[in-house]
């Protein structure tokens, strides 16, 4: 009489069921995240996680609903703004490949000197979390933002980067990007943007709820003045 094969299944087959199922969903997320990075080259992206979060808390907080934003085209830009943004924010935006290690850890240290955090992040790392992460502090939203990091680096170029940074990052209550940051603060278009102006707007960028350039407070200032001595120190821009 032939034995019967026991239908139940051994800890390696399912653990091999368990591998290829996890090898078809790494792929999947790879294609897919790949396609919207590469789209996001061309297709200016409409809004952000950010954006959509802060909309609502406003609205819960009974005021209304505010997402004031205008694209404005990298080459339009003023040079100014360009150069401050790299000044204060990444002075080695140009350099590395998305990833400031040096920043790092410098900001590290000084953490554990102070109950400041002082963030390490560069231009990449802020776009790729304003673009395509939700807000929030996780070791899993981290691994996703070098993920994206690394994508943006690998697929955009750093006239790209900037341009979208320039264009998303949270600029005050409901405002977005350098333009309507410009329109709100200084009455006139990011293109005109003066040194004085683009680098203390740049200034305020941590904290756009807490600070604004239309008040700005000493240490504001203080923060505009380093800002300025560094873009003398970037000379010529690139592009």
């Amino acid at each position: 009489m032939a034995k019967r094969i026991s239908s139940k299944q051994t800890p390696q087959s399912k653990f091999r069921k368990f591998a290829r199922i996890l090898a078809k969903v790494i792929i999947w997320f790879i294609g897919i995240t790949f396609v919207w990075v590469l789209a996001l080259k061309f297709i200016n992206p409409p809004v952000t996680f950010l954006m959509l979060q802060r909309g609502i808390e406003r609205k819960i907080d009974g005021k209304e609903w505010k997402i004031e934003k205008e694209w404005i085209h990298f080459d339009d830009l003023s040079d100014n703004l360009k150069k401050a943004a790299i000044a204060g924010e990444d002075v080695n935006f140009l350099k590395h490949r998305g990833f400031d290690f040096k920043a790092m850890e410098n900001a590290f240290e000084k953490n554990q000197k102070s109950k400041k955090v002082i963030g390490g992040s560069t231009i990449s790392q802020q776009t790729a979390k304003n673009v395509f992460l939700w807000p929030g502090r996780s070791y899993v939203r981290k691994a996703f933002e070098v993920y994206f990091t690394g994508l943006i680096e690998l697929l955009w170029s750093k006239e790209r980067i900037l341009e979208v940074y320039l264009n998303v990052i949270e600029t005050g209550d409901g405002l977005y990007g350098a333009e309507a940051a410009s329109r709100n603060y200084y009455h006139k278009s990011a293109v005109s943007m003066t040194k004085q102006q683009a680098a203390l707007l740049v200034a305020v960028f941590p904290n756009p709820r807490r600070w604004s350039p239309a008040k700005p407070t000493s240490y504001i200032y203080r923060k505009q003045n380093l800002i300025l001595r560094n873009m003398r120190r970037l000379g010529k821009l690139p592009f």
